[in-house]
């Protein structure tokens, strides 16, 4: 059911995936940039604001923090997963992988770790941390408010 604290964590959990896509890609070199790449991770934010945050607001405060850190791992854990598998799929369309699916299922955990390791820079934790506590918390204070 919509409801006002769910269409807030979908905007605000849409933004922080967008602000945090364009701090990857500065450190990307260019050309390297994936098409999309900012939309498609916001796309990931409005879903996980939606069905994450969203439906857990109207509790405690301290629950706001903590369904705000929720959402945000779980965002990040999708959006490093989407990404590596279509690479993957990219890869695979070009024959890197020979004959053997499996190499390409072993795959999408490599490349889910190397984009993990492009995002563990302490601007991109903090920004994730800080906006996913302070996004927890504007969609349980507009939940409040709305209701």
């Amino acid at each position: 059911m919509p409801t006002a604290g769910r269409l807030a964590a979908a905007v605000l959990f849409a933004a922080l995936g967008w602000y945090v896509s364009q701090l990857i890609m500065a450190q990307m070199d260019e050309g390297t940039q994936p098409v999309w790449y900012a939309e498609i991770n916001a796309l990931i934010g409005v879903a996980m604001g939606w069905t994450v945050a969203g439906s857990r607001a109207r509790g405690p405060w301290m629950a706001a923090v903590s369904y705000g850190l929720t959402a945000t791992i779980a965002m990040v854990f999708w959006i490093i997963f989407l990404h590596s598998f279509v690479q993957m799929i990219k890869n695979s369309m070009r024959g890197s992988y020979g004959s053997n699916p499996s190499n390409a299922l072993v795959d999408v955990f490599r490349l889910m770790m190397d984009t993990g390791a492009l995002m563990s820079t302490s601007v991109i934790i903090t920004t994730l941390l800080g906006g996913g506590i302070l996004a927890g918390l504007v969609t349980e204070y507009v939940a409040r408010r709305n209701n």
